[in-house]
């Protein structure tokens, strides 16, 4: 089977030779500059009125490497390159997406609520970090009873190792983890499991290295009435604003036809500046429901610091125009000032009812519905009590949340193994989405810093960046303190983030392992299956104590799921579960009516009783 995603840009195959079409609204004249068997060819693009320039040539074909010359002087590669052989200053390669056979005709996705996502970057997830050495591990997240795979973002970045989020070519997996049909075969491979595939996308930002937009389409790309943290903001609102709003549309519709991909995580979202009706966010929903949404399962999720609710339609009577989910940094934040006893920077937000937070977050979605944000100094979110908890996505521990730290520890080494088990067997079967990132599963203590590729003075001012943003922690008051924060420019601070997996030959990450594996067995036998049911608005928590609560969540054929979790250190006691019940622990074990510090009991209990 064949794929394709037509785009009204970059290099594409016709009958007669290959098209090539670029909008350069700044630029007088473009030209084409051919690469091959090292001779140049250049000939001149034709202009198609309101900066555009197109031609087709007949001599090129697939594999063909090309640049585009600005206005004489200034030679940049295609911003939708499929496939960059030589980096992001490099010639952009003539791509052919039907070369790739595709064999999962028959795959239609998975439902949102089966969702269980296990977060990786391509990189640093086996010692060869590439997408071919990754698709041999997708058995392991199978057995481990992994529904979806989210991959960081692919995007071509500058230099051999990045996060993903300094991305400058949105169309071209980066060629250090392989070539396009090396991903496909990837998604091909995991959906051939069972397994959905997510992407993780940038849609607010280009990078600092590699963007050549401003050389060719400044004024129309970016909009300086906006500004982000990464200077002018996309232009979605303004001047040429349809053009940019097409290129990020057709780029969530490229990775999910072309890719096959099962849906899009978009980053940081409240970065996004756009004042249009309806904005880019809704408009892009919208596109995807009527295109690819409407033959399978496709889901998409938000970061989006605001807790705007409204954008959550998906799964209500506004389906059409809405999201699956949130990545929920409230529950997140809420789960680590208990199980760290860490209450600086924005976990002060969190600091007073920890417990009672951490209640709400898991039966009405967000904490901060509006109230004041003390770390902030504004109002933040809106109300999520009326949304299905299955549109949030909770976690542990995410790339951001390990890695925005100075050392970028794991919450294996911030917390007592027993806290981090109990908050496990709350995470993994609350009715929100849960999402581990790579190597929770077996407790993996290896750290994951932030780390880039950058040379000269932009790595230097990187590298000082990172150490400014810690120097007003106590910790760091000692400038040897300071200078011992990793280099996000080194190789090995790359290096101290790539999984060891002979890690899972030692008894004691063996049995963390196969912890996390019982506990999502039990969420697909008895918490999934009853997802769908569950009632509407929320759920309900009580305060037992100063380090105890429970939960409950009502579903609408009558059953309930109950949870009590005994987050401290003293013994409790708990009246037994009504008569009838299916009882389970999700961590430490409990006995006579008594139960251990930090311990989680779970049971449902039927609608007769």
């Amino acid at each position: 089977m064949k794929r394709i995603h037509a785009m009204p840009f970059g290099s594409t195959l016709r009958p007669d030779g290959i098209s090539f079409r670029l909008w350069a609204p700044d630029a007088k004249r473009v030209e084409l500059v051919l690469e091959e068997a090292g001779a140049r060819v250049v000939m001149p693009l034709n202009a198609a009125g309101e900066g555009w320039f197109e031609r087709t040539h007949a001599d090129a074909r697939a594999g063909t490497q090309y640049r585009y010359r600005i206005d004489g002087k200034t030679e940049v590669p295609d911003p939708a390159s499929r496939h960059q052989p030589q980096d992001v200053h490099g010639p952009s390669e003539v791509i052919d997406p039907q070369l790739y056979d595709w064999r999962d005709a028959a795959w239609r996705g998975r439902p949102w609520h089966e969702a269980v996502i296990y977060e990786l970057h391509v990189g640093t997830f086996t010692r060869e970090g590439t997408f071919e050495a990754a698709s041999r591990r997708l058995e392991y997240l199978r057995d481990l009873g992994v529904t979806v795979v989210e991959l960081m973002p692919v995007a071509d970045f500058p230099g051999a190792r990045n996060w993903g989020y300094d991305g400058v070519l949105p169309y071209a997996p980066d060629s250090r983890y392989g070539r396009p049909e090396d991903l496909k075969r990837l998604i091909d491979q995991a959906h051939g499991l069972g397994l959905a595939v997510m992407l993780d996308v940038v849609y607010n930002h280009f990078g600092p290295d590699g963007n050549y937009l401003h050389v060719y389409a400044h004024g129309h790309f970016f909009n300086q009435a906006h500004q982000t943290p990464w200077g002018a903001a996309i232009n979605f609102d303004g001047r040429g604003s349809r053009v940019v709003r097409d290129f990020f549309i057709h780029n969530a519709l490229y990775w999910l036809e072309e890719f096959h991909c099962d849906g899009l995580r978009l980053d940081a979202v409240h970065a996004i500046r756009d004042d249009s009706k309806p904005d880019i966010l809704t408009e892009l929903a919208e596109t995807v429901r009527r295109g690819p949404g409407r033959e399978r399962h496709v889901h998409l999720v938000l970061e989006n610091d605001d807790n705007a609710a409204r954008y959550l339609g998906a799964g209500t009577p506004d389906a059409s125009r809405g999201y699956d989910a949130h990545w929920n940094d409230d529950a997140h934040h809420a789960f680590h000032v208990l199980l760290t006893g860490e209450r600086d920077g924005y976990y002060a937000d969190y600091a007073d009812r920890a417990l009672g937070n951490l209640g709400r977050a898991l039966t009405e979605g967000f904490v901060y519905q509006g109230e004041l944000s003390r770390y902030r100094h504004r109002p933040r979110g809106e109300p999520s009590r009326h949304l299905p908890l299955t549109a949030f996505v909770a976690f542990l521990q995410n790339h951001d949340q390990v890695g925005n730290r100075a050392y970028g520890e794991r919450m294996s080494v911030l917390a007592k193994p027993e806290a981090v088990r109990a908050g496990l067997a709350l995470l993994l079967l609350s009715p929100s989405i849960p999402l581990l990132f790579m190597g929770e599963e077996f407790g993996c203590t290896q750290p994951f810093p932030f780390f880039c590729d950058f040379g000269g003075e932009l790595a230097r001012a990187v590298t000082d960046g990172r150490r400014r943003e810690f120097a007003s922690f106590a910790r760091f008051q000692d400038p040897g303190a300071i200078e011992s924060i990793p280099d996000p420019s080194a190789p090995a601070t790359f290096e101290s983030a790539i999984i060891d997996w002979d890690a899972l030959n030692q008894p004691r990450h063996a049995d963390w392992h196969a912890h996390v594996r019982e506990l999502l067995r039990v969420r697909h036998r008895e918490i999934v299956p009853r997802l769908p049911s569950l009632a509407s608005r929320g759920g309900r928590f009580t305060l037992l104590d100063d380090q105890a609560l429970s939960l409950g969540w009502q579903c609408t054929g009558g059953d309930s799921i109950r949870a009590i979790a005994n987050l401290g250190e003293r013994e409790m006691r708990i009246d037994p579960p009504p008569h009838g019940c299916v009882f389970f622990y999700g961590s430490a074990s409990a006995a006579g009516g008594r139960m251990a510090p930090w311990s989680v009991a779970w049971f449902i209990e039927p609608a007769q009783s």
